[in-house]
């Protein structure tokens, strides 16, 4: 999910009947669907060579070199080259320091790679400069559960979703969140969510998070509601993101398997500038750590047993 963009869904996705209707014409998944990765673009190519070039001149202006920096660092991040894109961040902040989507941008950077002192701060600032930046105070709790300040987190994500319920990815972080101290609680006010929730593409999200719709019919709804390719890659890379959140919160050793195959494939589409894309690595990292800590006391046990 892009913060600053939201899709939509036609009714029929969220409806149980919609659902129905889409599964008839649709054949059985043996596999989970797949589309090809996306490739940068030739009109992304274009506009990094193109600014580039432009900030080989001498006499741009401060703001306008501050801009172009900007810019091209997001192309760069869309294109997945992310130090390329951090570089060119700190240079535009270096020229205007007062750009809180930047800072935004650099903590979720930041996030991505484990520095969460860094990101920390990158959302402070960011904040600081804009106090109603949503999109930082929503990526500032997500770094917080990252770094295992999950109390912090959720005081943080709490008052996030309570200027905006209505926002279905407020309410699916607030659960996830959430789940880490009260599970239950979590779920059922994730469900009362879902219940009041409209036909926005994020509610849909969530009733895959609840298992309200199976997998099949989940992308059933995905291939018949996104013919475009680029919408595809995107829609699938968060459904399998939230798929890998739901197995895995189940914790065993077969639905962590699951959780990982999951992660993998929203990694394998290339949509760099969602943050279930970036995420992902996060939660395959952790899968990790879980795997080898676990597996360190049975090692020893059967040590001992020799």
């Amino acid at each position: 999910m892009k913060w600053f963009q939201a899709a939509a869904l036609s009714i029929s996705i969220l409806g149980n009947v919609g659902c129905s209707s889409l599964v008839d014409r649709q054949p059985d998944w043996v596999l989970p669907p797949m589309v090809e990765a996306l490739q940068p673009t030739l009109q992304q190519e274009v506009q990094i060579a193109r600014l580039s070039q432009l900030l080989q001149r001498d006499d741009l202006p401060n703001e306008a070199r501050a801009k172009m920096y900007f810019e091209r660092g997001s192309y760069y991040d869309s294109v997945g080259l992310r130090n390329l894109a951090r570089l060119d961040y700190e240079q535009s902040l270096a020229i205007i320091p007062s750009q809180s989507e930047l800072f935004n941008l650099l903590g979720v950077y930041f996030t991505e790679n484990r520095n969460f002192d860094a990101a920390y701060d990158a959302f402070d600032s960011a904040l600081e400069l804009a106090p109603d930046n949503a999109y930082a105070a929503r990526n500032r709790a997500i770094a917080l559960y990252y770094g295992d300040r999950v109390a912090l987190a959720l005081e943080d994500m709490q008052k996030h979703y309570d200027q905006d319920p209505s926002d279905p990815f407020r309410a699916l972080w607030l659960y996830i969140v959430k789940s880490e101290v009260s599970p239950d609680q979590a779920k059922n006010e994730l469900q009362q969510s879902y219940k009041n929730g409209d036909r926005q593409w994020g509610w849909f999200l969530v009733a895959i998070m609840l298992g309200e719709v199976s997998e099949k019919d989940a992308f059933n709804a995905i291939y018949s509601t996104s013919k475009d390719r680029t919408i595809r890659a995107q829609r699938l890379t968060e459904a399998y993101f939230y798929l890998g959140k739901r197995y895995q919160s189940m914790g065993t050793e077969r639905d962590l398997a699951k959780a990982v195959s999951f992660y993998k494939l929203a990694i394998s589409f290339n949509v760099f500038d969602y943050v279930e894309h970036r995420y992902a690595f996060l939660e395959l990292q952790s899968i990790y750590e879980q795997v080898q800590k676990n597996a360190k006391p049975s090692s020893l046990e059967q040590q001992a047993a020799l």
